[in-house]
């Protein structure tokens, strides 16, 4: 059983130096946060620990640097951001466990924060050899001195079987943060005992992502909705043209195969029934509306390609949600960063904050595509933090970072 973070604080914390595996993987524009909302939620637990008189270590990572140093990848506007936001004073390190990041946590007073550069500058954060990912964390461990503890309060990296992920948390005592708890919670709740009908969203560009989420929903969900680039494989299984969309034509037959057995299983399968068909993949490329059985029979033909679901299908999805009682969605519909093909993401989106259901967004692009469209985190039940974290949930995999918390 894991132990929640309430049980850390009532132990005592001032004085104590406690690693907290935070989220901080956020999108930049150069040097520039281009959505902070991982920051925002990674702040409750690192300020709670701060005015308990914890002196907190904050480690993270941002992109996939592989293991090298690159300036692209520093932390330093993430930390600078969280800096900004905090209520606690906030240092930041120029590396991950060398004389900077020593030197400055030997230094913390009770109450401040240190975060660390971009644990992945480190290669052995990721490395598939336990005894580098063990090395790794125990310098980690030794920037805590005695006494230390550890918070996984990054979602997003539970997945994952790193250093800062799996291995500190051998080695320190280990607890929950509420970010993760929060996350386990809804999640279990939505897989195990959703409130009926529970409706699945999903999107996203390739179908071969989603397989195993959408083998493990059969018969789970009342219905999935499926929209996005994943669509065309389900469309030509289904016998249509599809021009030059998005096709993974090695999984037409796995995707037969599921529709069969969601119809032996008792869960529908939505697809669109017209597509938005763009001549380009360009922001103001010529477009037209065609229905699913003739995609390719208007002026733009056979060369075209399918950037987003058509008004008709955002209209059927918008009717399945407001119905549901559950929705979890993952996945934009189409490419909402081009206005002429964000309809549909813009159509499921402002259905779910009309429905009175349990709603779930699935981290990752979904998240992205909801705030880059306007809508506010609290019109949602809850926004996951984890993209891939959530899905491998979904899927029923297990999760090295909650497995070594003893949940």
């Amino acid at each position: 059983m894991a132990h929640a973070l309430d049980e850390l604080i009532a132990d005592g914390v001032t004085g104590r130096c406690v690693l907290v595996r935070s989220d901080l993987n956020v999108p930049l524009d150069g040097f520039a946060v281009t959505d902070d909302g991982r920051v925002r939620a990674s702040l409750p637990v690192i300020e709670r620990l701060a005015h308990a008189g914890a002196r907190v270590i904050v480690m993270a990572h941002l992109g996939r640097p592989k293991g090298q140093v690159d300036p692209k990848y520093s932390i330093a506007p993430a930390g600078q951001r969280l800096a900004d936001l905090a209520g606690v004073p906030v240092r930041i390190a120029t590396d991950v466990v060398g004389q900077d990041a020593r030197d400055k946590a030997a230094a913390l007073a009770d109450g401040e924060v240190l975060v660390l550069e971009n644990v992945r500058f480190d290669p052995r954060e990721t490395s598939k050899d336990d005894a580098e990912r063990g090395a790794l964390a125990d310098e980690l461990v030794a920037l805590t001195g005695e006494n230390g503890a550890y918070v996984d309060d990054a979602f997003g990296a539970v997945h994952r079987k790193h250093a800062s992920v799996y291995d500190i948390a051998l080695r320190l005592p280990a607890y929950q943060g509420d970010l993760v708890k929060r996350e386990l919670d809804v999640l279990t709740k939505v897989v195990q005992d959703p409130e009926r009908p529970f409706v699945v969203v999903m999107g996203g560009s390739k179908v071969s992502d989603k397989l195993a989420v959408i083998a493990n929903l059969i018969g789970k969900a009342d219905s999935l909705l499926i929209g996005g680039g994943m669509v065309f494989t389900f469309l030509a299984a289904q016998g249509h043209r599809v021009g030059g969309s998005l096709l993974e034509e090695d999984q037409i037959e796995t995707v037969k195969g599921y529709l069969e057995q969601a119809a032996e299983a008792g869960t529908e399968i939505v697809l669109p029934v017209d597509v938005v068909y763009a001549k380009a993949f360009a922001a103001d490329a010529p477009h037209e509306t065609r229905p699913v059985e003739d995609i390719v029979g208007g002026e733009i033909g056979a060369s075209g390609l399918g950037l987003d679901i058509g008004p008709a299908s955002a209209a059927l999805f918008a009717e399945r949600i407001r119905a549901a009682r559950t929705v979890f969605w993952n996945g934009p519909m189409g490419v909402f960063e081009m206005d002429a093909f964000a309809a549909g993401t813009q159509a499921v989106a402002e259905a779910i904050v009309a429905s009175d259901a349990m709603s779930v967004i699935g981290g990752g692009d979904s998240a992205s595509a909801v705030r880059n469209l306007g809508f506010r985190d609290d019109q949602f039940g809850h926004i996951s933090t984890g993209g891939g974290a959530s899905l491998e949930f979904i899927e029923g995999k297990e999760l090295p970072g909650v497995v070594a918390l003893g949940a």
